[in-house]
């Protein structure tokens, strides 16, 4: 099974998604190496609360259940209780103090419906009501406490998907909503004042031969309405890569864009649909998962010619009041996970 895995992992890779050079555009802003995850994962997501980082899933030579608290002040990390269902590609929101695991992709690379919902104060996992769609690959963002998951893939591998469908935790039951306009898998969606983004991805087949274009392309969704808008596209195509808020922006991390690994980080303004670069990421990678506390960005994990436990943190240069709790994000879908071999 562990080389059936690698087989289609390196699928991804031969379609030439992958590379290692990049041209530094950005000066502004600090990044600053914090401690290495304990164990070095990709294909990763993770979750922010009371100021603490939950990392889940991923992979290091096979899909785990592994979950790490990652303690900023101390700059430590401590295990936790495994979540039920070993996976990778996964994505998490949270909403209430409850961390939840959505879908992904199990050691038999087959796409999950599976919902698990973490609850960090008592250390514990509970099973939820499935998603409609099984899917992989897919990302989510939290609009008034419901969790709204967008895109991936369906099948293992098998072809990308616009579906929206919205998870209410409250009464533990799903809806189908509009389309995203971009049938699409490897993006990273977020939420600012109410508005979900959209952004980046790739289409084609997952895993196919010649994989598919990386697109640029950002779309704004309206939860009140359920209507979709074109936005400002991000400079640089971009997919396996994640995003965050700090003081109303949307920071756009990491990734590939078809030919290279990029360290990039560009800043959208919802207000202005406008886009800034930013200072690089030390460590260029796909397929790893940021979180925001205080106004500082955390960049954890990913893949790099290798599975990496590399965690660095960003400066953004606001003053902090407050912590952001709840964030959409992605599961991305390609590249070269070998190091575990």
């Amino acid at each position: 099974m562990k080389k059936h895995i690698i087989r289609v992992l390196a699928r991804l890779m031969i379609s030439g998604l992958l590379g290692f050079s990049l041209i530094s555009l950005a000066e502004e802003g600090k990044w600053t190496r914090k401690a290495d995850m304990p164990i070095a994962r990709s294909v990763l997501d993770s979750a922010m609360v009371n100021g603490k980082i939950y990392v889940i899933g991923g992979f290091s030579g096979s899909f785990l259940p592994t979950v790490q608290e990652y303690d900023l002040k101390s700059d430590t990390w401590k295990d936790k209780t495994d979540m039920p269902t070993a996976r990778g590609w996964l994505t998490v929101s949270v909403t209430n103090r409850k961390i939840y695991a959505i879908g992904g992709v199990d050691n038999a690379m087959m796409a999950l419906s599976t919902v698990e919902e973490y609850d960090p104060a008592t250390d514990k996992w509970t099973t939820k009501t499935i998603m409609p769609t099984e899917r992989w690959t897919l990302s989510s963002a939290v609009v008034n406490d419901k969790i709204y998951v967008i895109g991936g893939a369906s099948g293992g591998p098998d072809l990308p998907l616009a579906v929206v469908e919205e998870y209410d935790p409250a009464t533990d039951t799903w809806s189908r909503k509009a389309d995203m306009p971009t049938v699409r898998f490897s993006l990273s969606a977020v939420a600012v004042n109410g508005k979900i983004y959209a952004i980046g991805g790739q289409v084609g087949r997952v895993g196919g031969p010649n994989g598919g274009p990386v697109l640029s392309n950002v779309e704004e969704y309206d939860p009140a309405t359920d209507k979709w808008t074109k936005k400002a596209d991000v400079p640089t195509a971009r997919a396996g890569f994640d995003t965050c808020v700090v003081n109303g922006k949307i920071y756009a991390i990491g990734g590939g864009d078809g030919n290279v690994a990029l360290s990039s980080v560009e800043e959208y303004d919802p207000v202005k649909d406008t886009w800034t670069i930013k200072s690089d990421l030390p460590t260029k990678r796909v397929y790893l998962t940021t979180d925001t506390v205080n106004n500082r960005i955390y960049a954890i994990g990913g893949l790099n010619n290798g599975v990496l436990p590399t965690v660095e943190e960003y400066d953004a240069g606001f003053e902090s009041t407050t912590s952001i709790e709840a964030k959409g994000k992605l599961a991305t879908s390609w590249g070269n996970i070998k190091s575990k071999q």
